[in-house]
């Protein structure tokens, strides 16, 4: 049977608990949600930080007490962010993939207007440093992508060097001032990704239920979490991201295929 990957994006950096009480925001809460989400079948664990407010930060010292914790726990494999903080400099987003190192981390290939409030900057230069970083420390780029100029960046970067085959893509549908999430843009964006890659996708808030039966239906990955819904049905809120996990790891199940293990991840995303 084909193998699934669940991706589990705990926190993100915009929900609150005004939104949702069960958002982890801690390194002691996000731990303790991972380990959970980890035994109920989510393979991967995107992460970000929050500071004393709230807010998403990109401090190297929340990740490292996190994915510290985490690894007492348990193996599942660490995916940090590297955009958890518009605020954030080009050496802040990257500074904890240095101490940490982590199996992978977002790599957003491509700027846009966010939430349509204000500009989300990936400038051409700090997307080459930050592929050469990862590839110093061994990181697997997660690409992160909001419309399909992002996918012919991260071609335009493998012709340089400046990222390396085989490349896994992360098709995010839904965000303000992305591609809207629908099926349609779905098997279109999953059109454009070359061969010998491998890929995952998500829908933000309702478009959440649809990218996820036609991802599965279309041989992707899968990623779930508060981080991008904090509603489990309409108008009923999320307990906990184990929630997510454990619904998504059923629908595996039911369509024929395996739960990926993080050994299983390791494998078919080529990590370190």
């Amino acid at each position: 049977m084909a193998k699934t990957i669940i991706t589990v994006a705990t926190t993100g950096a915009w929900p609150t608990k005004a939104d949702n009480p069960n958002v982890p925001m801690t390194p002691e809460e996000i731990s303790n949600d991972v380990y959970e989400c980890w035994k109920a079948g989510a393979a991967i664990a995107h992460l970000h930080m929050r500071d004393a407010d709230g807010k998403g930060t990109m401090d190297k010292s929340l990740f490292e007490k996190t994915v510290m914790l985490i690894r007492e726990k348990c193996d599942i494999v660490i995916n940090c962010t590297t955009s958890g903080d518009l605020n954030a400099t080009d050496e802040t987003r990257q500074a904890h993939l240095k101490s940490i190192q982590p199996e992978m981390a977002s790599y957003d290939c491509g700027s846009m207007n966010w939430m349509n409030s204000t500009l989300f900057i990936n400038h051409p230069k700090f997307l080459e440093e930050l592929g050469l970083t990862m590839q110093e420390y061994r990181v697997k780029p997660e690409i992160e992508v909001f419309d399909s100029s992002f996918i012919y960046n991260a071609m335009h970067y493998v012709k340089k060097g400046v990222l390396k085959t085989p490349v896994h893509y992360q098709l995010v549908l839904g965000a303000a001032g992305g591609t809207t999430a629908t099926v349609e843009n779905l098997v279109y964006l999953k059109s454009l990704i070359p061969e010998g890659s491998t890929w995952s996708a998500f829908g933000i808030g309702r478009g959440h239920m649809p990218i996820l039966y036609a991802t599965i239906a279309l041989g992707g990955h899968i990623r779930v979490g508060m981080e991008d819904n904090v509603f489990y049905s309409k108008g009923v809120l999320a307990a906990s991201n184990a929630q997510f996990v454990e619904r998504a790891a059923r629908i595996i199940k039911e369509y024929g295929n395996e739960v990926a293990t993080p050994d299983d991840a390791r494998e078919m995303l080529s990590l370190k």
